[in-house]
């Protein structure tokens, strides 16, 4: 349960980032690039989505990871 609620707050998070911020984000901008001209009027909100997606689930692995070695540590 923990885990979900990590991921959607931080795909929210880096979906509002990419959004506000003016610049492109690697891996969103190069993501569209590759896609093409037939997203050029969705590219900021799909690169935007793209990112969230992207470091929500690093951030999430790296939760995962984190809590299963803390549980492997208490139960010794």
């Amino acid at each position: 349960m923990r885990g979900a609620l990590i991921l959607t707050a931080f795909f929210l998070l880096f979906v509002l980032a990419s959004l506000l911020i003016p610049s492109p984000m690697f891996p969103g901008s190069f993501f569209c690039a590759l896609i093409g001209q037939a997203v050029n009027e969705y590219a900021g909100y799909l690169s935007a989505v793209f990112n969230g997606v992207f470091y929500s689930v690093i951030f999430w692995l790296v939760f995962v990871i984190i809590s299963k070695r803390l549980e492997e540590e208490s139960s010794t």
